[in-house]
């Protein structure tokens, strides 16, 4: 995203008894305190995709009427707030002081004392809420706290983050484009980009650009020169070239390779310009095509019209993913590989919420104890020890996957804020650059190598769309793990050695979808997966029902599932539950 990006602000609307003569004026300082409090919380523990504290915005006065809660949303809408937050300490009147803005996710805070109800005005203004069809978050203390005590809770806190990650989340997407180069690789699914997905439910655009643009960039040079000298050199300097395993009469000269080195630069460069634009190009006579698409997300085709006789989209997809190139540390772009526009909408998902890097991969094999000790003599042990499943693509994966990043001396994947330079150059140190595999594609590129980590905790996860239903959510949460150097290389040759691995072991549950790890594999509704560092699937799930789309398959404990207060009327059954509200609620901006 550019520099420049104006990012959604939360709103905080501390509500009071409007009733003056002794009431509202004991409220007062308790009640502006409270959304002090909250805003402090958010400053200091969310951060916006650039690395800046995410920014509060707090009503004029506490709002005690209708007249004060207008006051409050012409200063939200003034200024540029996308999720909406009320807390109280007391008994207020709902209806008069609630947002009504449909298209604003909201929660209310009521505190759990006993001087004051505010969770009386909770659940009054969330009955509210649900008679009028606008679905709220309510967030309950557990254990009473005394009026004067400003502490926020664990349990609170907990949930008054994941909510504001999740509205975050929703705010930055809406008005944001997902830029289409090319179209549908070959007939996956998820690369017929649907356009009504994108805009009822994400609220966002849909830009389209021929593939042929690439190569009229390429061709006019329609890329700052400078910045491909730049890269090209770093690249040199960075990217490892790996042997060539194609057959020798399918091998490309060296002159050829060092030919496909410089293309795959300039595509790099290329497909960002195309996303989010470059002020250079103005410079060039090139004003158009300056201003870019306004992508927060993109997919390029590549396979096959591209792949048939122009090098791969690998190395371009894999550097933009990742958080880091010749410009230094920077934040990571969601590009999806084949232009599976719902994978690139499930990396989006895990990026918003997490910022960081996410892996775009295959969903490509289960590997039985039985058939990994038939194949190489070896037990599967330790996480692994119920088997596991193999993440692979041609290349286009995050670098960061790698698992050369860490934290307490354990792997991980950081923001890019926190990413040392020496973490960037293990990522880099770790990845090798392969001629691409020629039977897949005839003209040649570079596909990355790395095998990631074991150790890390991710969360895969997917967008499908289904007749009839609309769009679902699955999501694994799991681990990463490792296998001894020897089977990993006879399991990992079964494929394709060229490309980069990660060892997926989902968490069990011992029924449904999560009987068995193959269980996992077995349900998975498409061929690609998105895979984001750490376990976020409740926070996935509390943005899904923001969207109004159902999770159909999930291994979140149940505790941790936090939806609208609305979802509880649709029945005890948490699955059906959300299926049934969010058919009658409807996509989020239709």
């Amino acid at each position: 995203m550019n520099s420049t990006t104006i990012y959604p602000k939360i709103g905080i609307r501390p509500i009071i008894d409007g009733r003056l003569g002794g009431v509202r004026e004991s409220l007062e300082e308790t009640t502006m305190k409270m959304a002090q409090n909250v805003a402090a919380l958010y400053q200091k523990e969310l951060h916006y995709p650039d690395g800046s504290p995410v920014q509060c915005v707090i009503a004029d006065t506490c709002i005690g009427g209708v007249y004060e809660a207008a006051q409050c949303a012409q200063k939200f809408e003034a200024n540029n707030v996308g999720v909406s937050l009320s807390v109280t300490p007391c008994w207020c009147y709902g209806s008069e002081t609630m947002d009504m803005n449909p298209l604003l996710p909201k929660a209310i805070w009521g505190f759990n004392g006993t001087e004051r109800p505010g969770a009386v005005y909770l659940a009054a203004t969330l009955a509210a809420h649900n008679q009028m069809g606008l679905p709220s978050f309510g967030i309950y203390g557990r254990d009473v706290q005394d009026l004067g005590d400003e502490t926020i809770p664990g349990d609170v806190k907990e949930k008054l983050l994941s909510f504001a990650r999740s509205g975050l989340a929703v705010a930055i997407m809406r008005g944001k484009s997902y830029l289409a180069i090319g179209s549908v690789s070959m007939g996956i699914a998820g690369s017929i980009v649907v356009p009504d997905f994108f805009r009822e439910y994400l609220g966002m655009r849909n830009e389209y650009v021929d593939s042929s643009e690439v190569l009229r960039r390429v061709e006019k040079k329609i890329y700052d020169e400078g910045e491909y000298e730049k890269a090209l050199a770093w690249v040199k300097q960075h990217c490892k070239e790996g042997e060539d395993y194609n057959p020798k009469e399918k091998q490309f000269s060296r002159e050829e390779k060092d030919k496909h080195w410089e293309f795959v630069v300039k595509m790099t460069i290329i497909i960002r310009d195309l996303m989010t634009g470059n002020a250079h190009l103005k410079d060039k006579g090139f004003g158009e095509e300056s201003l870019g698409h306004n992508a927060i997300a993109s997919g390029f085709q590549g396979q096959r019209q591209w792949t048939d006789f122009l090098p791969n989209g690998d190395f371009s997809e894999a550097i933009l993913n990742s958080s880091f190139d010749w410009n230094g540390i920077r934040a990571p772009y969601m590009v999806a590989t084949e232009n599976d526009s719902f994978n690139g909408i499930s990396m989006l998902f895990g990026y918003l919420l997490t910022n960081t890097a996410q892996i775009f991969a295959d969903v490509r094999t289960y590997w039985s104890p039985d058939a990994v000790k038939r194949v190489t003599g070896y037990t599967p042990e330790g996480a692994a020890v119920n088997g596991f499943i193999h993440l692979i693509n041609s290349g286009s994966a995050t670098l960061d996957g790698s698992g050369q990043q860490s934290k307490d001396g354990k792997p991980v994947m950081k923001p890019f804020w926190e990413i040392s330079e020496a973490e960037a150059n293990a990522c880099l140190d770790a990845t090798t650059w392969y001629p691409a595999n020629n039977g897949y594609f005839r003209g040649g590129g570079y596909s990355s190598k790395f095998v990631t980590k074991g150790g890390m905790p991710v969360t895969m996860c997917r967008i499908n769309l289904v007749r009839g239903l609309g769009p679902v959510l699955q999501i694994a949460e799991g681990e990463t793990t490792d296998l001894p150097a020897e089977v990993h290389k006879t399991l990992d040759d079964r494929t394709d050695k060229t490309w980069p691995t990660t060892w997926f072991v989902p968490r069990i549950t011992g029924k449904g979808a999560f009987t068995d790890v193959y269980s996992v594999m077995a349900h998975w509704g498409a061929n690609h997966g998105a895979i984001s560092y750490g376990h976020i699937g409740h926070d996935l799930i509390t943005l899904a029902s923001m969207l109004r789309i159902p999770v159909c398959m999930h291994n979140v404990e149940e505790d941790k599932l936090f939806r609208p207060s609305a979802w509880n009327a649709f029945g005890s059954e948490t699955e059906g539950a959300d299926y049934r509200a969010c058919s009658t609620y409807g996509p989020l901006y239709k």
